[in-house]
């Protein structure tokens, strides 16, 4: 496994004010697969990812990345880590993770040289990646403002991408999105997952995930109340909340559940 969370819990705030975020987690993902977690504003879904990535304190189970446990890394240890380029993180806004006075070439090769790669190496690398996202080189000198918002995103993916990670998190990759440049960037996963990269795909839309997950774990106020292959959670989802789920994406029903189904599953959901 490329990633192991056991029994996760993750609080905020001090003493009187403390929140849990996660409760009890456990997730894990295999080489080339691609997992769907699933849950609406405040499930936990960010707060999961940046667990893994090093950046909230884990207040108790266990985190293996790698075949390293990281749970109790130190700063110095996550940083090391992240140079390696292990895992990799791309958020919903690519103008959050690309720098607006760098020009593309910059931004792809930035994380190459400060993991010690010669620079005509990362050069190499960035040209091969852009390829792989489907964009030209012609590209290479432009600044992220230049570029359309599809074609931002898939430079954060290939930017994600050059330090050839075994983990890829997506935080809500296509919701900003148009439908075109939506499939592109769904494709691209595939073809990536072929070459063995493991996927985390964030969504709060099941729909954007059910044709591209081989599995889906949902999260509900803060705990995984349901994971399985994503065939079976959409066809049989177990758990109300993910019933509502199901029965909203008319992407996965023609025949949605009505609305006084839906009305029921809110009221048992809210018992």
């Amino acid at each position: 496994m490329i990633l192991q969370i056991s029994e996760v819990d993750v609080h905020y705030g001090q003493r009187r004010r403390r929140r849990r975020a996660l409760s009890r987690a456990s997730l894990a993902v295999a080489a080339g697969e691609i997992v769907g977690l699933i849950g609406e504003t405040g499930s936990g879904k960010s707060t999961l990812a940046r667990a893994v990535l090093g950046l909230v304190r884990v207040s108790s189970g266990r985190i293996v990345l790698d075949g390293e446990e990281v749970t109790g890394y130190r700063s110095r240890q996550w940083r090391s880590l992240r140079r390696r380029g292990v895992v990799q993180y791309v958020f919903q806004d690519p103008l959050r993770s690309l720098d607006p006075d760098l020009p593309v070439r910059d931004s792809l090769i930035e994380p190459l040289l400060v993991g010690g790669v010669s620079r005509a190496d990362a050069e190499r690398r960035a040209r091969t990646y852009l390829g792989r996202v489907r964009l030209d080189e012609e590209l290479l000198d432009r600044l992220p403002g230049q570029l359309s918002g599809g074609q931002r995103q898939r430079v954060a993916v290939a930017r994600a991408l050059v330090t050839e990670p075994k983990l890829v998190i997506l935080d809500e990759p296509v919701s900003a999105l148009d439908s075109a440049n939506r499939v592109q960037i769904l494709e691209i996963v595939k073809e990536l997952r072929a070459a063995g990269v493991a996927f985390v795909f964030i969504s709060h839309d099941l729909g954007s995930v059910a044709g591209i997950a081989d599995r889906i774990a949902v999260l509900y106020q803060g705990e995984l109340v349901e994971t399985g292959p994503a065939r079976e959670v959409i066809t049989n989802p177990g758990h109300p909340y993910t019933r509502l789920l199901v029965s909203s994406a008319p992407t996965l029903r023609a025949a949605s559940a009505g609305r006084a189904e839906r009305e029921a599953l809110r009221a048992l959901l809210n018992a």
